[in-house]
């Protein structure tokens, strides 16, 4: 799911993780629910929503699939942080042009 994230981030010409920057997106949740098994190697798609943006988190939707078959669902939930020098973080609010760009890129699968 984070490999898929980070391919969203990609796609809107995002980073999750700026050189030099002291902003962040630590999950601080995420659930997966197996339905079908996978075996090494097998070619697989993550399917991502936005599901919902909430002031200072994005939380997200994941259907992973095998050809016709639902592998597994999961959710994940990242926040928007500053690291302070002494190593703590602080929540901030989800900037705005973030949102627009996941949206633009994720079209009809992005919420709230």
């Amino acid at each position: 799911m984070e490999e898929a994230e980070h391919a969203l981030w990609r796609a809107a010409g995002l980073t999750v993780a700026s050189r030099g920057s002291n902003i962040g997106w630590p999950r601080v949740a995420a659930t997966f629910n197996f339905r079908h098994p996978l075996r090494f190697e097998d070619e697989l798609e993550v399917v991502v929503r936005l599901a919902e943006v909430r002031t200072r988190a994005l939380h997200y939707e994941h259907t992973i699939v095998r050809g016709s078959t639902t592998i597994g669902t999961g959710t994940m939930t990242t926040v928007c942080v500053r690291h302070e020098a002494d190593g703590s973080m602080v929540t901030l609010p989800v900037p705005h042009d973030v949102v627009t760009a996941l949206r633009r890129v994720l079209g009809g699968h992005a919420g709230r």
